[in-house]
């Protein structure tokens, strides 16, 4: 979402069409999947299975948005984790990685079980000040074991926080949001003159011209089946 990336944002170097990211989240799609990263046909297969599959259930989706917009709320420049479909990478991350399965469900528990023990409800049905009252006392570690009663829900968040963070952070709202614009080309001039001159070296015109034109940087080379550069 390509290990505990998943699909979110698993982009190779096939045909990468922007109409594949048509929701806005750069979440791949299941129409665009096949065409963004260049799966086998036992990987194509796999993706498959693993969206027909169900792990979670419903209130378990709707507990794992509210944790996900707890971690990542929508700010002035950027949206929600919910917005970029964060719940949606996380229920791919366990089904594709079903190491998470145990942890993730067992961390819900833990969640509704305190929700309950505080305030007689669960999680999703408490207050927001109340579900914040819960993580603020699991959201940071516990080295000195001072309360080995949050343990469970202290590694459970971790992980909930790291896979949220991931999972926003490859998406095209994430880009945006850090200012990330991948590879790009710069400007190259070749190497400076002096250097040449003090190797006793020269640009071959020809390749001067096709190399270093900055108008055509933008351009595919082309190599004859004889490895020559044609333009």
């Amino acid at each position: 979402m390509v290990g505990t990336l998943g699909g979110a944002a698993a982009v190779g170097a096939g045909s990468c069409k922007n109409e594949t990211l048509d929701d806005g989240s750069g979440m791949i799609t299941e129409g665009g999947a096949e065409g963004l990263y260049g799966r086998t046909p036992a990987e194509k297969l796999w993706d498959e299975e693993i969206r027909k599959a169900i792990f979670f259930n419903e209130a378990e989706l709707d507990a794992i948005a509210v944790l996900c917009d707890i971690i990542l709320p929508a700010t002035q420049t950027a949206g929600a984790a919910t917005e970029a479909k964060v719940p949606e990478f996380i229920e791919f991350i366990v089904k594709d990685l079903p190491g998470h399965q145990l942890p993730i469900r067992g961390g819900l528990m833990w969640l509704n079980t305190e929700a309950n023990r505080r305030y007689g409800k669960i999680f999703t049905a408490v207050s927001d000040p109340e579900q914040l009252a819960i993580i603020d006392d699991i959201a940071y570690p516990d080295p000195e074991g001072k309360y080995p009663e949050r343990a469970p829900g202290i590694s459970f968040f971790s992980r909930m926080r790291n896979l949220t963070l991931t999972g926003y952070y490859t998406t095209r709202m994430g880009f945006d949001d850090l200012g990330y614009v991948g590879n790009y080309p710069n400007v190259w001039d070749g190497v400076p003159a002096e250097v040449l001159k003090d190797h006793d070296v020269d640009y071959d015109p020809e390749w001067l011209a096709k190399c270093v034109d900055q108008e055509k940087r933008m351009d595919t080379a082309v190599w004859d089946e004889e490895g020559n550069l044609l333009t």
